[in-house]
């Protein structure tokens, strides 16, 4: 079984990524990929109904599986793998070591003054840092779609798998081991996200 971790939120209400299994199955027609979203999607929803113990082992059981079988991580999937999260000074599943942080609103303009706006929403290039499966068939520079107010800080430096300017550079895309998360949403990226789950698919969690 492979993991895909992340959620989509429509109308104030987080639910699974209809559009990642819809998209993919439709664009490649493959029935092999088994789509684990529920567990990450209630422990996002803490607090309706879940008793401490019931989280608890929904924690443990999404870091198991980082630790066993090929993950991905999309948007709110990579955040959760750090430490600690300046949303809602939130304790992340700490798989790695690194913070999540909010992009700083002093810094939020372009080269001619222009203010940018956050959440940082639409189409921006990512830049490859380091060879990997998960990059085959994707140029360098590609662009994904976006949608997100904060991002990720990792202390390991040697994890970054991928970056993207807004304004400044920050981290994108991490590897390590058998872990692939990116910031960005495949399922929202037209050919190159599909690409990039169809090498999910093919890919043995391996470097």
């Amino acid at each position: 079984m492979r993991i895909i971790a992340g959620r989509e939120q429509h109308e104030g209400v987080f639910k699974p990524g209809h559009n990642v299994k819809e998209s993919f199955y439709a664009q490649h027609q493959l029935e092999a990929l088994n789509i684990e979203l529920e567990i990450l999607d209630e422990m996002m929803r803490a607090g309706t109904g879940k008793t401490e113990l019931e989280l608890r082992q929904l924690k443990q059981a999404v870091i198991q599986a980082s630790k066993q079988k090929p993950f991905l991580g999309i948007c709110i999937g990579l955040q959760l793998l750090f430490e600690h999260s300046q949303e809602g000074d939130a304790q992340g599943l700490a798989i790695l070591p690194g913070q999540v942080k909010k992009f700083p609103a002093a810094r939020m303009h372009d080269a001619a003054g222009n203010k940018l706006k956050v959440p940082h929403m639409g189409w921006n290039q990512v830049y490859q840092t380091r060879q990997h499966p998960m990059w085959q068939d994707i140029e360098d520079g590609e662009r994904f779609y976006y949608v997100h107010s904060y991002y990720v800080d990792p202390q390991q430096t040697s994890i970054i798998a991928g970056v993207s300017e807004y304004p400044d550079k920050f981290t994108s895309v991490i590897a390590c081991e058998n872990i692939f998360a990116v910031q960005f949403h495949p399922e929202k990226s037209q050919h190159a996200g599909l690409q990039l789950l169809k090498n999910f698919v093919a890919w043995d969690g391996t470097i």
